[in-house]
């Protein structure tokens, strides 16, 4: 059962043909999944827009079967409103950190706050 050269590479050339169509349609299949996966977002985003203008066109005239999802949309505006005033109240002043004092190069005067000069490479002293 000898092999020869030529079956060996037509059989590799083959499985190589093989694996490169395959890649080639899982490829496709994610584009695919991908832009599927676009569209599922622009579609709910369209759905939220629609929500959103008829709960304020039509806010004194809720149909009773989506009035308590617009009753949990008002509360959860009014507890986000909530907890960003309380998040402003929490947040502390931003204090003004002190810069390093600015020493001399007592070889060339330029002010830094190294240990050495970037001027002239001297050390700085305390």
């Amino acid at each position: 059962m000898a092999f020869s050269f030529d079956e060996l590479t037509k059989k590799a050339k083959d499985i190589a043909s093989l694996a490169a169509d395959k890649t080639k349609d899982a490829a496709e299949q994610v584009k695919t999944n991908v832009a599927i996966a676009g569209e599922q977002r622009e579609m709910d985003k369209n759905y939220r827009t629609i929500g959103e203008w008829f709960v304020n066109e039509y806010e004194g005239e809720i149909p009773e079967a989506i009035r308590e999802m617009v009753e949990a949309v008002n509360a959860s505006k009014a507890k986000i409103a909530e907890l960003e005033a309380a998040k402003e109240k929490e947040e502390p002043e931003e204090e003004e950190e002190e810069a390093p004092a600015q020493k001399v190069c007592p070889v060339c005067g330029n002010a830094s706050d190294s240990k050495f000069c970037p001027q002239c490479g001297a050390p700085m002293g305390e």
